[in-house]
């Protein structure tokens, strides 16, 4: 292991060093930059881990990491500034401490180790039989101690997180006191916390950008973030008067410094062109003297998530702004973290728009898939993995894609509380083709606009099937569709070009179908429920015994019913045609299930802990 070879630094490897090397860099120059990193000990450049996050909130813990596409793995970084006796760094389905695939560095006060372990439904350490998180290095440096480890994407080991596409939550535990065995170890019982990343960043070529690039801050006036864990912070911008039309071809964050760990997310959205002027406001948005015309600024130019790097658009396309019928004013929205109440703390974060008036080929466009929002479409208490889905049919796509058909080059998934899993499949003549976007650990906490790793092509009659998985099982009443945070939504605000008329391709189940379940369900019901038409839906959904007949009976209505078809114009006018009542799309070949790829076995690798020296571990 690397470890031992650190105290002996050497600039001028030997000839059969350099020749190995040479031969072996080819195939691994990611890892042999990381072993040259550790092996001489100095700071590891920051262009190797490109992608950086802290783990805690007053970030005491900073990861940063790359991703091999051609090895599958991704290394990681692991900088800990104030080490006590170990930490435990991994990985778990939604951010659980039962249940994870960890990598653990600890000491008995006098030795140290690192080693793959895992926990089980107790929150019990144990030494994993197959050690796929591999050390590569740990060395001292004034900053702390950096750590350095790799992980292939798939193991084959049933004790291990599959590393996919998608939001992936990592988790942290610190030791502060010497442990005599890993097996002593109960993750429930240490400080500890949970960070959300899309750890796989799509591997995209940066666009060369204009000469005449202009940039433009969006950010906030220094304001004071409140001491309480979450705030929604809403800042009134404009563009200068006359602005022409522009093209925004990349943005990225402004973090003030000192703040990286309570910024969460961000947001700049454009207001709506039909309102003259828009009022002043700088508050927390939730407040009730935040000015109501506010709420028509929802057409997002740029979102930012914590973990996320810059955004790039495609060369051939530009994000319009300014110009005729185009709002001057933008509505900025950040949301801090501030778990620890940290108070009068100052911020001026935001995000930079780079922006450019030499005009590119095609205006990049929007455009929502999913479900509508409305109370028809509603999920029963209870319920641990309650799928809904929302069509974009090919009659829709026939009659408002041009002829060459859209790219889709980025997405944004969103729901509400309960959502868990999100997906949208392309159909073609009945045949799933591709996935456009899928989370299979979303979050609603964590919302990015994310880069697609591959465009894609939809043309003239194709559908765009987006499905949303729920779990409710906090809940005793339905939940239905709508605007609130109880509410539910299933949508993605797909990235595109050239931009169509075609704002919104969305369904919802016939509202006809659904007023045949309540009859159905008030006949099987021993109490009379009010069924009567001026009874609201949500009303009539909240009044049902969720029992299983009523349950399926709501589940198979979903998978055959009619539905209603929205396929709007940017004026939130429908496209002319009969879109009520119209027949679920058939898809009669579905896309095989991806089957996760085994690495070549390294060898029998004993289920041991590997001693790192380190010295003594606590500073005091």
């Amino acid at each position: 292991r690397m470890q031992n070879s650190r105290s002996k630094p050497c600039s001028c490897p030997s000839l059969k060093l350099r020749e190995v090397a040479s031969m072996y860099f080819t195939m691994v120059a990611a890892f042999l930059v990381i072993l040259v990193v550790a092996l001489q000990g100095s700071a590891p450049r920051e262009s190797h881990f490109p992608y950086k996050v802290p783990l805690d909130p007053q970030g005491l813990l900073e990861l940063s990491w790359n991703v091999s596409y051609p090895e599958q793995a991704v290394h990681f970084q692991l900088l800990i500034r104030e080490l006590q006796f170990g930490l435990l760094f991994g990985m778990s389905d939604r951010g659980e401490v039962e249940n994870a695939d960890l990598a653990v560095l600890w000491s008995d006060g006098h030795n140290s180790y690192f080693g793959d372990a895992w926990s089980d439904a107790q929150g019990q350490l144990h030494m994993d039989s197959q050690q796929d998180y591999q050390l590569l290095g740990a060395r001292r440096a004034p900053e702390g101690l950096y750590l350095l480890f790799r992980r292939a994407f798939s193991t084959c080991d049933p004790k291990d997180y599959l590393i996919e596409d998608g939001t992936v939550h990592l988790i942290y535990g610190i030791l502060e006191k010497p442990v005599h065995s890993l097996q002593a170890i109960n993750i429930s019982a240490l400080p500890g916390g949970l960070q959300r990343v899309q750890l796989l960043k799509p591997n995209i070529s940066i666009p060369e950008l204009p000469s005449d690039m202009k940039t433009m801050e969006i950010t906030a006036p220094d304001i004071v973030i409140p001491s309480q864990e979450t705030t929604y912070w809403c800042y009134m911008a404009e563009l200068p008067a006359g602005f022409p039309k522009h093209h925004i071809i990349m943005y990225e964050p402004v973090v003030t410094a000192g703040n990286e760990a309570l910024v969460h997310h961000m947001e700049v959205f454009q207001c709506a062109a039909e309102f003259d002027s828009f009022p002043h406001y700088n508050g927390p948005c939730d407040s009730k003297m935040k000015p109501e015309r506010l709420n028509y600024c929802r057409h997002v130019l740029a979102a930012w998530a914590m973990g996320a790097q810059a955004f790039y658009y495609p060369e051939e396309a530009g994000l319009a702004f300014g110009g005729p019928g185009s709002s001057r004013y933008l509505r900025l929205e950040i949301h801090y973290h501030n778990p620890l109440v940290f108070k009068g703390r100052r911020d001026s974060s935001g995000i930079r728009l780079y922006y450019t008036a030499t005009l590119r080929p095609y205006d990049a466009g929007i455009m929502e898939l999913g479900l509508v929002y409305t109370p028809v479409m509603a999920i029963p208490p209870g319920e641990d993995n309650f799928t809904l889905t929302g069509y974009c049919t090919d009659k829709c796509t026939q009659l408002a894609l041009p002829a060459a058909g859209i790219r889709i080059f980025a997405s944004q998934l969103h729901t509400h509380l309960a959502g868990r899993k999100v997906v949208t499949v392309l159909s073609r003549d009945g045949r799933e083709r591709q996935v456009v976007n899928a989370d299979g650990h979303y979050s609603p906490h964590f919302q990015e606009i994310r880069m697609l790793k591959e465009v894609v092509a939809v043309f003239p009659g194709d559908e765009l099937i987006t499905t949303c998985t729920y779990n409710t099982e906090d809940r005793s009443r339905a939940t239905v569709g709508g605007f609130g945070i109880l509410e539910e939504m299933c949508v993605n605000y797909v990235h595109y070009y050239p931009q169509t008329q075609l704002e919104l391709c969305k369904s919802a189940v016939d509202p006809g179908y659904l007023h045949r379940y309540f009859n159905l369900v008030n006949r099987f019901n021993d109490e009379e429920i009010c069924m009567c038409p001026q009874v609201s839906v949500p009303q009539q959904f909240y009044s049902i015994p969720w029992n299983t007949f009523n349950r399926d009976v709501l589940k198979s209505l979903y998978g055959f019913a009619p539905i209603s078809v929205h396929c709007n114009k940017s004026s939130a006018v429908r496209f002319p045609g009969e879109w009520e009542k119209q027949p679920l799309p058939s898809i009669t070949e579905r896309l095989p299930e991806p089957v996760p790829r085994c690495p070549p076995a390294p060898g029998p690798q004993p289920a041991a802990p590997v001693p790192l020296n380190l010295g003594q571990l606590r500073r005091d």
